[in-house]
């Protein structure tokens, strides 16, 4: 990578605080302990040397603190970063002489002191990758990576697929930023699987940002670092890392101007969406070219975890016509039949490329119209973020299979005729 405009950044230290230990599971859990610390943190941020006068508040955050952690307590057990908690609350309770009975206090929004770096509009260039291009370089190209639904992934190189991952699996993995989703079945013993977990992690970068870490789960969708805040930190050029929420609880987004990176999070329904614009020269910027290809925004899933999209989407339109002749074939469970599921999908979708496919395969193996709002979004984050408008619909590469996995005749009419030649060679 051109040390002139994107370097290696270095990897940001973990906290030695106990209470801001965060190391995210591998599996979703319903632990909300990391929502205790951001709380915690955003309460008392400034409040590092105490005077006499200030315990009281400290005592009453504290407080809050440990009842917040008592909430989550049957869900938390065995996780590491809860019990680090509890013992830190103990010992901050000794040593600030700190009651355990007294009023507790509703957390308050981190406050910044005039100056403070996230209001700075003066960061230095290197913190803004599209200045550091001068004026008769080349401009970036940018790439887009997206996962929605059941799950459907686009690849930085324009490819579509339908997969199963099931469980953690990184997305991005490069020398700036960090993305884990989590996967889990949308009924219980269903192949069909979603996004419940999102972690992403921006490393610590020169004199950008200092490493921050963005965690939303199911029914989550925070508008600020698992620390509280809501800019890359105490750096010259923090504010070059940002988030912004349009809809609350609904719709954030994070802007990464140091690396030139856009990443769009929404929750829609129970689950979450992620889609991220992207320099390719961010892309590729990896320190172990052998472990490029394990993340799924550049290499796709693995074949194992691939699903045949077209031919599981041909049966669903086979047994929906074989329905309506007669009752050979039981009715599936869910709520939408593959004609009903169609109609429900041009209502957001009126163009049938990959998106509107994907609406269709989702209604029909979950029954949840909000995976039509999650294909219709996914598209609407592609148009925003996608570089050229001219690939921002995504088409199957072959034709439709008819019934028996026949191609149609007027598909490959050569191959026909060369066949019937064959066929009366044969009697001859």
């Amino acid at each position: 990578v051109d040390g002139g405009r994107v370097g290696h950044p270095t990897r940001g230290q973990a906290s030695a605080d106990p209470l801001v230990f965060s190391s995210p599971p591998a599996v979703t859990s319903p632990c909300k302990i990391l929502k205790c610390n951001s709380e915690f943190w955003a309460a008392t941020s400034g409040s590092h040397h105490l005077g006499a006068e200030e315990a009281p508040e400290f005592c009453t955050a504290l407080r809050a603190y440990a009842h917040c952690t008592r909430r989550t307590a049957r869900t938390c057990r065995g996780d590491l970063a809860y019990h680090s908690a509890v013992h830190g609350i103990d010992d901050l309770m000794v040593q600030h002489n700190c009651s355990k009975d007294g009023p507790t206090s509703q957390p308050r929004l981190r406050t910044l002191p005039p100056g403070d770096s996230q209001e700075r509009s003066d960061s230095p260039e290197i913190c803004h990758y599209e200045k550091s291009f001068h004026k008769h370089s080349a401009a970036p190209n940018y790439t887009h990576c997206g996962l929605f639904g059941d799950p459907h992934l686009r690849t930085f190189t324009d490819t579509f697929q339908t997969c199963k991952v099931q469980g953690a699996w990184p997305l991005i993995d490069n020398n700036y930023l960090n993305v884990q989703v989590t996967n889990t079945p949308v009924l219980p013993g269903s192949s069909a699987t979603a996004t419940s977990k999102l972690t992403i992690i921006f490393k610590s970068f020169q004199e950008c940002v200092d490493q921050k870490v963005y965690q939303a789960e199911m029914d989550e969708l925070p508008a600020a670092f698992v620390d509280g805040s809501k800019n890359g930190g105490d750096k010259h050029g923090a504010n070059s890392l940002k988030i912004t929420e349009k809809v609350s609880g609904q719709h954030i987004e994070i802007q990464a101007k140091y690396i030139g990176t856009t990443i769009v999070v929404r929750q829609v329904g129970r689950y979450l969406t992620f889609a991220v614009r992207m320099p390719e020269e961010v892309v590729n910027a990896v320190e172990d070219r052998d472990s490029q290809g394990l993340y799924l925004c550049l290499r796709g899933c693995p074949l194992n975890q691939q699903i045949d999209f077209q031919t599981i989407r041909s049966a669903q339109a086979t047994e929906g016509r074989a329905r309506r002749k007669g009752p050979s074939l039981p009715a599936p469970p869910e709520a939408f039949t593959y004609e009903t599921a169609t109609a429900k999908c041009r209502e957001k979708l009126p163009v049938e490329d990959l998106y509107f496919q994907s609406c269709v395969f989702d209604l029909l193996t979950t029954g949840d119209v909000n995976f039509m709002l999650a294909a219709y979004y996914a598209f609407e984050d592609v148009k925003m973020l996608h570089s050229n408008k001219d690939k921002l619909h995504l088409y199957e590469r072959t034709r439709d299979l008819t019934p028996g996995n026949m191609a149609p005749m007027g598909t490959y009419p050569t191959l026909w005729v060369a066949l019937l030649c064959l066929c009366w060679l044969c009697l001859l």
